[in-house]
């Protein structure tokens, strides 16, 4: 079957693209969720205003991608738990632990699931991935602290994520300039 893509999907292309997929993904999946249409004649004319709204809006989510991405490396969160002689938890910090303060400290949704690959076992700093879309993955830093050891405090970074923030506003504007010219 022969479709349309209206928006993007991942795994398979931009909106706007005509591509070829099987007869059941396209009829029970594409065409139902409103991602994709028949390509008929009549609705390849549509095709190249799809493109360029697909286009402005992917623009607008790069934009989005790169303060968030920048907000996410300026994070440093720190967690103290009961550890073993050797620095082993008794137990773990898991990623949704990780992606609740996560997002209490940025104020922000990010899905539970994109942060991180697995519960972190050992005292020690560990760098964090968060999955925002196939192109971004910034990394922040998690501290764990053994419960009762001497707790070292970081200089904030306040001051430095100001000056990020007002960078990337900048390019924001830039880009949703460019979009919509």
């Amino acid at each position: 079957m022969k479709v349309l893509l209206k928006q993007d999907v991942d795994n398979l292309g931009m909106a706007g693209e005509v591509y070829t997929v099987a007869d059941g993904y396209g009829r029970n999946f594409l065409l139902p969720k409103g991602l994709a249409v028949k390509a008929t004649p009549n609705v390849m004319k549509q095709a190249e205003s799809w493109r360029k709204q697909a286009e402005a809006h992917r623009a607008e989510l790069r934009a989005e991608y790169d303060l968030l991405s920048e907000k996410i490396r300026a994070v440093s969160l720190s967690f103290t738990a009961r550890a073993g002689d050797n620095g082993k938890l008794f137990g773990s910090i898991t990623t949704h632990q990780i992606a609740d303060q996560l997002n209490e400290t940025l104020g922000t949704e990010i899905d539970r699931r994109k942060v991180g690959t697995e519960a972190l076992r050992q005292v020690g700093e560990h760098m964090v991935p968060v999955r925002l879309n196939a192109d971004y993955h910034p990394e922040f830093r998690v501290v764990i602290l053994q419960e009762g050891a001497a707790i070292e405090t970081a200089a904030p970074a306040a001051p430095v994520v100001a000056e990020v923030v007002e960078e990337v506003a900048e390019v924001v504007d830039e880009a949703v300039a460019e979009a919509e010219a």
